[in-house]
């Protein structure tokens, strides 16, 4: 995912054309692969953890939340891209079966599932032997027990069902004579070879879908991790808040919201404000890594920039300022991934490659950036550019290993884009300033939304604000910026539109 990052961020950075679109089709080649192919569960929704074939048709049955996580971040961001309805609901099925099936009542983001469940025929029969991926496979039978001779037939096509099965022995000998279901065939495909409309199709297979679902959930449960990771919910709080924007539902924030409070109440050292690392049945271990609080960093900005309560930017705020405190290493610039005065920690090391996680230096680099641009903390900057050059010589000899830091290094180039939009959320022209910003893939901006309620903290933050008009009934309005030098301001969408879109071609 994090490659998938680089990708996106590139295809709307830099002045070369033919690059862009170079690494936007490799993205969004690569996000259609994996929505219609067996990583992702047609059925329940969100993705397996790795393939174990080249063809992507046999996962590793696992779902990791940060998988869940970055992958939905990626296909929002592609999305807006490119407006592909099979990205967004590859999205949108996944954020349901995290809602569904790994979120805590009291709203924070369990860890995992596992691969591994019991076969129900094997279970009636006092097998208690549990086997990969027994909870999503199916017989062709088993398919036309549940739709019936009529509906199997096309549904079988549209995802790959074969009489014998569809998996090779090679890729485990459990999985023969199963299915592992995955987008074989387009609604247009499946149209021409049944004689129907895309839309009867549609429907059809829909239908379909909701009935296997219907009977699998009958079936045993593949094992829980219930451990809420404070980075991995970071990371979870994110995609939420990305969607609850990008996707103009609200009702994502309010889940991520819940999820924020949730790491609030019992992930947070009350006297000390310092974060713990996992919570489990009420036992909390409190030694919080540099990728708690980076991640969780991120994750808060990005929900300020959905909600715009100011709380989740003071707790940014106030993390960032623990993570420097706690994690930052002064000799040679970066964090460490453990605190200092832990008397179990020898050597003291910093993860240097983005890998199935981010780094949480790479993550630092761009939230040090936001939050520089968003209060104007110079000093801030200076952390983020100390950090990305503690990194020069890893990213000079394999750039390959961190290519979540070279996107972040976009944000030290020039001055990000400000965009502070000042009037009161209950007010509809602000609401359309606002989704003009929000239905648009900008990767190096900041968005501020001034009211009478948050204009007081605001102003205490940035001096900027302070100047700007105060009349309650003065009209909503959109400033477009760079180091508080702002464009005309203006009103109309319309107007602000044509303010943002030259940020796509810098």
């Amino acid at each position: 995912a994090v490659i998938l990052d680089f990708l996106l961020d590139e295809s709307t950075a830099g002045a070369n054309t033919a690059r862009h679109t170079q690494a936007r089709d490799m993205a969004v080649q690569t996000l259609r692969a994996l929505a219609g192919g067996a990583l992702h569960d047609p059925l329940g929704g969100g993705f397996h953890r790795y393939s174990v074939d080249a063809a992507w048709r046999v996962p590793h049955f696992e779902k990791m939340l940060y998988d869940q996580a970055l992958i939905t971040n990626a296909l929002l961001t592609a999305w807006q891209i490119t407006a592909d309805p099979q990205l967004r609901d590859a999205a949108t099925d996944t954020l349901a079966y995290v809602q569904r099936d790994l979120t805590d009542i009291d709203g924070g983001f369990y860890s995992a599932e596992d691969a591994d469940s019991f076969p129900p025929a094997t279970l009636e029969a006092g097998d208690r032997i549990k086997q990969e991926g027994a909870f999503y496979v199916w017989t062709a039978a088993e398919i036309e027990t549940v739709l019936g001779p009529k509906d199997a037939p096309l549904f079988g096509y549209a995802f790959g069902v074969r009489p014998e099965g569809n998996v090779a022995r090679e890729h485990g000998a459990e999985l023969v004579g199963k299915n592992v279901l995955y987008r074989a065939h387009t609604a247009v495909e499946c149209a021409q070879k049944f004689g129907l409309d895309e839309a009867t199709v549609h429907t059809a297979l829909a239908a379909s879908a909701a009935k296997l679902s219907a009977v699998r959930a009958q079936r045993p449960r593949p094992a829980r991790d219930d451990k809420v990771l404070t980075a991995w919910n970071g990371l979870m709080i994110s995609a939420y808040a990305r969607a609850a924007q990008v996707l103009g539902e609200p009702a994502y924030a309010t889940t991520a919201e819940r999820a924020a409070a949730f790491l609030r109440e019992k992930l947070r050292d009350p006297t000390t404000g310092r974060l713990a690392h996992s919570y489990r049945a009420s036992i909390r271990d409190d030694h919080g890594f540099a990728e708690d609080y980076a991640f969780l960093v991120q994750g808060l900005l990005d929900l300020y920039e959905a909600t715009f309560d100011v709380r989740h930017l003071d707790w940014a705020v106030e993390l960032q300022e623990r993570q420097n405190e706690l994690f930052w290493d002064d000799a040679a610039g970066g964090y460490f991934a453990s605190a200092g005065g832990d008397p179990g920690v020898l050597l003291r090391l910093k993860v240097a490659s983005d890998g199935a996680e981010p780094s949480p230096n790479s993550v630092a680099v761009r939230n040090l950036a936001r939050l520089a641009a968003m209060l104007h903390r110079d000093e801030w900057r200076e952390l983020a550019l100390r950090t990305a050059r503690a990194f020069g010589p890893k990213l000079e000899q394999s750039p390959f290993d961190l290519p979540q830091m070279i996107a972040a290094l976009g944000w030290l180039d020039r001055p990000p884009q400000q965009i502070l939009i000042q009037g009161e959320p209950d007010d509809p022209h602000t609401a359309r300033l606002v989704a003009e910003v929000w239905r648009r893939h900008l990767p190096r901006h900041v968005l501020l939304r001034i009211d009478r309620a948050s204009r007081p903290a605001l102003e205490q933050k940035v001096e900027f604000i302070r100047a700007l008009p105060a009349e309650a009934d003065a009209p909503p309005t959109a400033y477009v910026c760079e180091n508080f030098a702002c464009q005309l301001p203006t009103g109309d969408p319309a107007v602000l539109a044509q303010q943002l879109t030259p940020a796509l071609r810098k």
